[in-house]
C-alpha cells in the first residue's frame, strides 16, 4: 500500500498539472487531457469528458486531437457513433498528412461508411499514407493491386507492397507474402521463404499463419512432419478462436495421429469449434450424437447440429440429416424431408446421397416413382466409380427395355470391382447372350467371382457348369459341392439337381464330395 501511494501522488499531480494547462487552452494539454480520461490514468476513466476535450484540441487544429475524436465518433465511445462526424474529423487530420488519419479515412471511403463507397478515393488516402511508412496502408495498398481494384492489376507492384509491409513488421503482410512466395504470384515461387514469412507472422500471433504453419508440421509440407509442433501451432491459433484450428486440433486429438489419443480433448474442440460455426465440425459432433461417442447418445442433438452444418450447405452433414428423418430418429419420421435433404447432398456430388436418391425415386419413397430419374442418379454416382450404382444402372438398364450392350458394361465395371450381384449379372449375359457374345468360359469366371462371395443362385449355375462340362471340365465332385452350397443357401431347384448328380457319381467320388463339404 504504501510502496504504491508516491507513484499514485505523482500521477495525480501529472493530472492536475495537463488539466491546468488544458484549462489554460493549450491544445497538446487538451489532447493529453483526453487521453487520460479515455485510459483512465490517473483518473477514473470517463469517455464523455475525452470527447470534449478531443474536442477542444481538434477545433484548435491538433491533428492527432482531430485523429482521436474521429475514433471516438467510428466507435462510438463517449458519443453516439456518426461515421460521417468520423469522416469529417479523419480528413481534417488527413490533410495534415496525419498518416493513421489517412489510413482510418481510405477504410471509410472502402466501406463505404459515413460516405458512398469510393475506390478511388480509398486508393488515394492509402497510398497517402503509405508512402509514410504506415504499414497497414501498404498491406492495403497491395491488396488493391493484387485484386485490381480501382487500379489495373498488377502483381508485382502487390507483391511490392505487400514486402515493403511485411519488413516493417505487419502480420498480415507478412502472411500475405508467404502465400504469394508459396504460389509464385508476382514473385517467383520459393518454399523456403514462404516458410520464413509465414513463421514471422505467426510469432507475431497471426491465426491464419500459425494455422498454415502447422498445416505445414501436419502434413510435412517444407519441414519435417512433427505432431507436437503442428499441436502447439493449432492450439495457439485455436485460443484466438480460429475454426479450422480448432477442427484440425480435434481431429488429431480424436484419431492420434503423432500425439496421445485424447477423446475428451477433441471433443472440447470439436464442440468449441461447432459453437463458432464450422460446419466440418457440426457435423462430426453430431456423429457423435448420433453413436454415443464420448457423450450420451441422442439423436435429437445429433439432428440440431446436422441441420446446422446442413444449412451450410456441408453435403455430409445433409446426407446425415435426411438418414435421421428415413429412419424418424431424433426428428419425425419423414420420407419427404429424407429425400429434400438427400438431394440437397446429391447436388453437390454427395455419391451415398445420390445412390440413395436412385432408390427413393426407383421405389416412390418420398418421392413421385420415376424411374428416369432414378436411373440419372444412379448414373450420377456411377460415374463416381460406385459399384452399388453402377450395378443398378445395369439393372434399371434391363428392367427398363435399355440398351442391354450399355447395361453390360455397367455390371462389368461393378463385377471388376468386386460387386457380387453384378458378377452374377455379367455372367448370366455371358450365358444367355444377352448384350454380349456368348461366351461360357467368361460366364463360368464371372459366377465362380459371386458363388465364392456366398451368392446361392451362382453356385447353383457354377453346379450345372461342372456337372455338365459347360465353360469348364466337368467335374462331378466339384458340381456336388457348389449345388451342395445353393442348397443350403436356399435355391429349390438345387437339391434335386444335387440328387440326381450323386446318382451318376461313383461312390468313391461321392465319398469325396461328402467330404470336401464338410470340411467347408
Amino acid at each position: 500500500m504504501n510502496a504504491t501511494a508516491p507513484a499514485q501522488e505523482r500521477h495525480t499531480a501529472e493530472f492536475l498539472r495537463v488539466k491546468g494547462l488544458a484549462e489554460r487552452g493549450v491544445a497538446s494539454a487538451q489532447h493529453s487531457l483526453g487521453f487520460m480520461y479515455v485510459n483512465g490514468q490517473g483518473v477514473p476513466r470517463n469517455e464523455e469528458l475525452a470527447v470534449g476535450w478531443y474536442r477542444m484540441a481538434a477545433a484548435a487544429g491538433l491533428e492527432q486531437a482531430q485523429y482521436n475524436l474521429g475514433v471516438m465518433y467510428q466507435k462510438g465511445q463517449g458519443v453516439a457513433q456518426d461515421h460521417a462526424q468520423a469522416l469529417y474529423w479523419y480528413g481534417c487530420a488527413a490533410a495534415q498528412g496525419y498518416a493513421p488519419a489517412q489510413y482510418n479515412l481510405g477504410w471509410l471511403h472502402a466501406k463505404g461508411q459515413g460516405t458512398p463507397a469510393d475506390v478511388h478515393q480509398a486508393l488515394h488516402w492509402f497510398r497517402q499514407a503509405a508512402e509514410q511508412g504506415d504499414a497497414g496502408a501498404q498491406h492495403n495498398l497491395g491488396l488493391m493491386y493484387e485484386g485490381g481494384k480501382g487500379i489495373p492489376q498488377d502483381q508485382d507492384a502487390a507483391s511490392q507492397w505487400y514486402r515493403r509491409a511485411a519488413e516493417g513488421g505487419y502480420a498480415r503482410a507478412q502472411f500475405a507474402l508467404a502465400l504469394r512466395y508459396e504460389s509464385g504470384q508476382g514473385v517467383a515461387r520459393d518454399p523456403a521463404q514462404a516458410l520464413a514469412w509465414m513463421r514471422r507472422a505467426a510469432e507475431q500471433g497471426h491465426a491464419p499463419a500459425q494455422f498454415n504453419l502447422a498445416l505445414r508440421y501436419d502434413k510435412g509440407q517444407d519441414v519435417a512432419q512433427d505432431s507436437a509442433q503442428a499441436v502447439a501451432w493449432y492450439a495457439r491459433a485455436a485460443e484466438q478462436d480460429h475454426l479450422s484450428s480448432q477442427f484440425n486440433l480435434a481431429l488429431i486429438f480424436d484419431s492420434g495421429q503423432g500425439v496421445a489419443r485424447d477423446e475428451e480433448a477433441a471433443l472440447a474442440w470439436y464442440r468449441r469449434a461447432a459453437e463458432g460455426g464450422h460446419a466440418g465440425a457440426q457435423d462430426n459432433l453430431g456423429l457423435r450424437y448420433e453413436h454415443g461417442q464420448g457423450v450420451a447418445r441422442d439423436a435429437g442433438l445429433a439432428a440440431h447440429w446436422y441441420r446446422k452444418a446442413g444449412e451450410q450447405g456441408l453435403p455430409a452433414a445433409q446426407y446425415h440429416l435426411g438418414q435421421l428423418f428415413d429412419a424418424g430418429q431424433g426428428v419425425e419420421h419423414d420420407p419427404a424431408q429424407a429425400a429434400a435433404w438427400f438431394a440437397k447432398a446429391a447436388e453437390q456430388g454427395h455419391l451415398r446421397a445420390q445412390f440413395d436418391l436412385g432408390l427413393r425415386y426407383e421405389a416412390g419413397n418420398g418421392v413421385p416413382r420415376d424411374a428416369a430419374r432414378a436411373l440419372d442418379w444412379y448414373r450420377r454416382a456411377a460415374a463416381q466409380g460406385y459399384a452399388p450404382a453402377q450395378h443398378m444402372v445395369g439393372a434399371l438398364l434391363d428392367r427398363e427395355d435399355g440398351n442391354p450392350r450399355e447395361a453390360a458394361d455397367w455390371y462389368r465395371k461393378a463385377a471388376e470391382q468386386g460387386h457380387a450381384l453384378a458378377q452374377f449379372a455379367l455372367a448370366l449375359r455371358y450365358d444367355s447372350a444377352h448384350g454380349v457374345e456368348r461366351d461360357y468360359e467368361a460366364a463360368h469366371f464371372w459366377y465362380l467371382c459371386a458363388a465364392r462371395q456366398g451368392h446361392a443362385r451362382a453356385q447353383f449355375n457354377l453346379g450345372v457348369m461342372a456337372a455338365a462340362g459347360q465353360g469348364t471340365e466337368r467335374d462331378p465332385v466339384q458340381a456336388y459341392g457348389w449345388l451342395h452350397r445353393a442348397a443350403a443357401g436356399g435355391i429349390p431347384a438345387a437339391a434335386p439337381y444335387l440328387k440326381r448328380v450323386a446318382g451318376r457319381m461313383a461312390p468313391v467320388q461321392l465319398a469325396q464330395a461328402q467330404v470336401l463339404t464338410e470340411d467347408r
